[in-house]
C-alpha cells in the first residue's frame, strides 16, 4: 500500500508538471518536468522552516522509494525495451563497429581518465579523495544514459547515422559500465571477493554475453508465439511478459538485465514485426510502448528533479561539481577521439562528428542510481552531489542545445 501511495503521488505530480510545461514552458517534455521538479524542490527547501511538516513528509516519501532498485531493476528494463523495439537492425549493422567500440573501450577509457584527473584535482579545491573512489565516480558517470539520450534525440534533427551511433552506444554501454562499477565498488568497500584478471573477464563475459544471448532467445520465442496468433492484445501482453519475465530470469542467473532487454527489443522490433504482425497489431504495439515510454520517462525525470531534496548540503559541492563537469567532458572527448584515431573504422570520423558525439553523450538516471547504491560512508554524499550536478548540467545544458550544436556543425 505504501508503494502504491508513493507512485500515486509521483504520477499526479508528473501529470501536473507535464501540463504546466506544455502550457507555459514548452520545453521538451522530460526536461520540462525535471526543471519544474527542481524548482519545487528549491521552494520546499526554502519554505521548510515555515512548513517543516510538509518538507519532512515529502522527504520521507522520496526516501521510502529505493531509486536504485526501481530504476535499475524495473523502469530501465521497460525503457530500454521500448527504445530498442523502434531501432532498425540495418542501421545498427551499418554502425556496429563504432557502437561496439564506444560502448566498451570508451567506457573503460573514460573511467580511468575521469578517476585519474580528479584524483589530482580534488586536493586542490576540496580535500584528498582515495583513488578508488575517484575511479568509482568515473565508472558511474562514464556511460551515456539511454533514457536521456533517446528522449532528447527525438527532438533533434541530427543525421540518421549519427543518431544510430549515439543511441546504439547508450543502449549497449550499460552492461560494461555496471560490471566495471561493481568491481570497483567491491574494492572500495573492502569486499573479500578476489579481484583478478580472470574473475573480471568472466564477470564481463557472463553479464554481457549471457544478457545478449538470453535476450535473443526471449525475443525469438515471443516472435514465434506471435506467428501463431495475430491479436494485438496478446502481442502487448507477450511483450510485457518478455520484459518482466526476462528481468526475473536475469536476476536469477546473474546476467545483464539491460542488455537482455535491448536484445529482446531488437529481435521483436525487427524479426517479430516483419514476420509475425499485421499492420494493425504493429500499430497498436508501437503506440503502446511509445505511451509507456513517455509515462516512465516523466516519472524518472520527475524523480531526478526531486533528488535535490535527498542530498545534504549540495551547495557545499558546487565548485567540485563544476570541475567534475569539465573533467567528464574532457574524458568523454578523449575516450571518443582516441579510438577514432587508433582503430581503422570503415568511415572516417570528422572533427564535427566527434564534437557532436561528445556533446550528445548525456548522463541521467543510471548514473544517479549507481551513485545511490554506494554504501553509506564518508564519500557517499560527496559522490552523489557531484553526480547530481553533472547529470543536471548534462540534461539541461547539453540536452537543450544539442540540436543547435548539430546545426552549427552542419551535421
Amino acid at each position: 500500500m505504501e508503494l502504491y501511495y508513493s507512485f500515486s503521488v509521483l504520477i499526479v505530480l508528473a501529470a501536473v508538471f507535464s501540463y504546466i510545461n506544455g502550457r507555459f514552458l514548452k520545453l521538451p517534455s522530460t526536461i520540462g518536468i525535471m526543471v519544474i521538479a527542481m524548482l519545487a524542490s528549491i521552494i520546499l527547501v526554502v519554505t521548510g522552516s515555515f512548513f517543516p511538516k510538509t518538507f519532512l513528509h515529502f522527504s520521507r516519501l522520496l526516501e521510502g522509494i529505493d531509486f536504485t532498485e526501481v530504476l535499475m531493476g524495473a523502469m530501465l528494463n521497460f525503457l530500454l525495451f521500448a527504445g530498442a523495439i523502434h531501432i532498425h537492425l540495418s542501421d545498427l549493422r551499418e554502425q556496429r563497429t563504432p557502437i561496439m567500440v564506444f560502448s566498451t573501450l570508451s567506457v573503460v577509457l573514460s573511467t580511468v581518465l575521469v578517476g585519474s584527473i580528479l584524483y589530482f584535482l580534488f586536493p586542490l579545491v576540496y580535500r584528498e579523495v582515495p583513488f578508488i573512489y575517484c575511479l568509482l565516480f568515473g565508472a558511474l558517470i562514464s556511460p551515456t544514459d539511454p533514457v536521456a539520450v533517446l528522449g532528447i534525440l527525438k527532438t533533434t534533427n541530427v543525421s540518421r547515422s549519427l543518431e544510430t551511433k549515439v543511441a546504439g552506444e547508450s543502449l549497449f554501454n550499460d552492461g560494461v559500465a555496471v560490471v566495471v562499477f561493481t568491481i570497483l565498488l567491491q574494492v572500495a568497500q573492502n569486499s573479500e571477493v578476489e579481484i583478478t584478471a580472470g574473475s573480471i573477464s568472466w564477470l564481463l563475459i557472463k553479464e554481457a554475453v549471457g544478457g545478449l544471448a538470453g535476450g535473443l532467445l526471449i525475443g525469438w520465442l515471443v516472435s514465434k508465439a506471435m506467428q501463431r496468433i495475430d491479436d494485438y492484445k496478446i502481442a502487448v501482453l507477450l511483450t510485457l511478459a518478455a520484459v518482466m519475465g526476462g528481468y526475473l530470469l536475469a536476476r536469477a542467473i546473474h546476467i545483464s538485465g539491460p542488455l537482455m532487454m535491448v536484445a529482446a527489443g531488437l529481435v521483436i522490433g525487427n524479426y517479430g514485426k516483419k514476420t509475425a504482425m499485421s499492420d494493425t497489431t504493429k500499430d497498436y504495439l508501437e503506440k503502446f510502448w511509445e505511451l509507456l515510454d513517455e509515462i516512465l520517462n516523466a516519472i524518472l525525470f520527475l524523480f531526478i528533479g526531486f533528488e535535490l531534496l535527498l542530498i545534504e548540503n549540495l551547495t557545499d559541492y558546487w565548485l567540485v561539481g563544476l570541475i567534475g563537469i569539465m573533467v567528464v567532458l574532457i574524458a568523454r572527448f578523449f575516450s571518443i577521439w582516441i579510438p577514432t584515431k587508433v582503430i581503422p573504422f570503415k568511415n572516417k570520423f570528422s572533427t564535427a562528428t566527434v564534437k557532436l558525439l561528445v556533446w550528445g553523450g548525456l548522463r541521467g538516471g543510471v548514473s544517479i542510481a549507481l551513485a545511490l547504491s554506494v554504501d553509506p560512508g564518508p564519500y557517499k554524499n560527496f559522490i552523489l552531489a557531484i553526480t547530481y550536478i553533472v547529470v543536471v548540467f548534462s540534461i539541461l545544458v547539453q540536452g537543450l542545445t544539442i540540436g543547435k550544436v548539430a546545426k552549427k556543425l552542419e551535421m
